[in-house]
């Protein structure tokens, strides 16, 4: 457990070697999940250290009223000051791709290189994905999804199945995506939808036109590694990678929205190359 500036702990794990390679923080998606990045980090342990952490109020963290971007930005920060990294390569998963993006606008001297993985890109790319969603389902599952998802209250099986259903669409083989999603709901902990909610309404907030423009200052290394069978569209991800200069996009052929779990080597050969590409930097004291 770390303590950040506002009192709150989160909980934390550091695995993995030190070695030449920059350390790695790997950030969670959601948002109001907690972290589940493990089989992720064991890709990059055998060649640097890497740090996970549930993002406040959710997982282990200890509970918060606060849920915005510069405050989980923040939170970031305050967690390489004291593991007493320089610089670090930011690597977030969805909604953690959207939270790694904006600490390298706000700390581009701190970050080596950032990866985004699976995350949704600039413009509209909530209506390609509820089409291919559904388009996934039966016509029985998405009546029982959207009847579950009106309910006030779900009773622990009613969750279990709620999740379930939410997730295995993400998957490119729908029987090994029922399979892992029917796992992850009946092994995860309470999803906080204050943070969900909160954090989704800032970022829709968000213009296109600020985020492609903090894109175009973005100097580090980018890299943009999306599942070709994410229901969450790549087009979406790479007009946002176009802005950046010193970006590429990765597509992972075969793999969903967990590309580790259905592409283990492809991605871990991806991550790898990019970490080898990566200098620490000298830095002015007090820079950001």
């Amino acid at each position: 457990m770390v303590g950040v500036d506002d009192g709150v702990r989160l909980r934390t794990w550091t695995t993995g070697t030190p070695a030449r390679l920059p350390p790695v923080l790997v950030l969670h998606g959601g948002p109001g999940l907690w972290d589940y990045l493990a089989p992720l980090a064991r890709l990059l342990d055998p060649v640097t250290v890497v740090h996970r952490f549930d993002q406040r109020g959710c997982g282990g963290s200890d509970p918060s009223p606060a849920h915005t971007i510069a405050r989980y930005v923040a939170d970031i920060e305050a967690l390489r000051r004291h593991w007493g990294h320089d610089a670090w390569v930011v690597a977030g998963h969805s909604f953690g791709a959207t939270l790694a993006f904006a600490y390298a606008l706000a700390h581009p001297r701190r970050t080596l290189a950032m990866a985004y993985v699976s995350g949704v890109g600039v413009g509209d790319w909530r209506t390609g994905y509820a089409r291919e969603q559904s388009r996934r389902m039966t016509a029985s599952q998405r009546q029982r999804l959207a009847a579950l998802d009106a309910q006030a209250a779900r009773s622990p099986a009613e969750e279990v199945e709620f999740r379930a259903l939410s997730w295995f669409t993400d998957y490119a083989d729908p029987h090994d995506g029922w399979r892992w999603a029917l796992a992850d709901a009946r092994g995860g902990e309470t999803i906080n939808w204050t943070a969900n909610r909160a954090l989704t309404a800032e970022t829709r907030r968000w213009p296109d036109a600020d985020m492609l423009a903090g894109a175009r200052g973005l100097t580090m290394p980018c890299w943009f590694i999306h599942g070709d069978e994410d229901p969450r569209p790549g087009r979406t991800v790479a007009e946002l990678a176009a802005a950046v200069p010193s970006s590429g996009v990765h597509p992972i052929h075969g793999a969903g929205h967990q590309p580790w779990r259905e592409r283990p080597a492809e991605t871990q050969s991806v991550l790898r190359e990019m970490l080898s590409r990566c200098s620490q930097p000298l830095l002015v004291e007090g820079g950001e």
